[in-house]
């Protein structure tokens, strides 16, 4: 009887996990008139319950799969540890997560904060409330995530950027290395809009949690990482800032996104 007992507990387990489920979907964005292939990972859904959710933006010429197999590939795990809804759209390989003025069907900034939270309310068990929804990204996906959360600051309650290409100003080569000009124009004719020391004054106000962190041996962004640090510290704009030992790579965020993620969870819980 011991033995039956114990078959059934693994099957009930099984079943239970077998539950979760890596969604593809193709969502389409009426603004840029074509469909964005989103990765929507869900923990083990019970009927009744509605979720916390996640949208996590890819790095500069990344996408969804390279996210749940190389960039945080524990992802699928933590949806069904933290009970939490995992949205992923597929930014391009250059996006930089903006409303470009230069390209019509590269509108990214209204499609995450406007069209894919629609949709993903509509159509999966997310809870509503602004304080149960969470964005964050790393390298483009920080800036991203940045300016997509505090743009739309009624939608999400909890703001997180990885080693964020926090400054246009001081991004130097990296402005057109990364084709953020291909999107935007020329550094010397951008729009303040699109700078993220423009945002600050909107997160004095805005009632959102924020994390930032960088690594230390990141040459190309732990600066003005640490100026956007100094800049919310002396207008006493509540924030976590980390550094920690790391390089600009998969294997520093992967691991800072991980520790983000469980803060998300927390936070979430408060």
């Amino acid at each position: 009887m011991r033995n039956l007992a114990s078959i059934v507990c693994v099957l009930v387990v099984s079943a239970q996990l077998s539950a979760q489920k890596v969604i593809h979907k193709e969502v389409f964005s009426a603004k840029m008139n074509k469909s964005i292939k989103t990765i929507i990972i869900t923990p083990d859904v019970q009927q009744g319950i509605t979720y916390p959710s996640v949208y996590i933006l890819h790095g500069y010429s990344g996408n969804p799969e390279r996210t749940i197999k190389q960039d945080i590939p524990d992802l699928v795990k933590k949806a069904q540890e933290y009970k939490m809804i995992y949205v992923l759209p597929d930014g391009n390989y250059n996006s930089w997560y903006v409303d470009s003025p230069l390209i019509k069907d590269s509108q990214y900034q209204t499609f995450i904060g406007q069209e894919l939270v629609d949709f993903v309310n509509k159509n999966y068990p997310v809870k509503i409330d602004k304080k149960f929804r969470g964005i964050l990204g790393w390298s483009m996906g920080g800036y991203g995530a940045v300016n997509i959360g505090t743009t739309y600051n009624n939608t999400f309650g909890i703001v997180g950027s990885s080693c964020g290409a926090l400054d246009f100003n001081s991004f130097g080569e990296g402005y057109t290395h990364y084709q953020v000009d291909k999107v935007l124009g020329s550094a010397i004719s951008l729009n303040p809009k699109f700078l993220t020391d423009n945002k600050v004054k909107t997160m004095a106000t805005a009632e959102q949690q924020y994390i930032f962190d960088c690594g230390t041996e990141d040459t190309q962004m732990i600066e003005m990482n640490r100026k956007f640090h100094k800049k919310l510290t002396d207008l006493k704009i509540q924030h976590l800032y980390i550094e920690s030992l790391g390089i600009h790579d998969p294997k520093y965020w992967s691991r800072s996104l991980s520790e983000q993620l469980t803060l998300f969870d927390r936070f979430f819980k408060l």
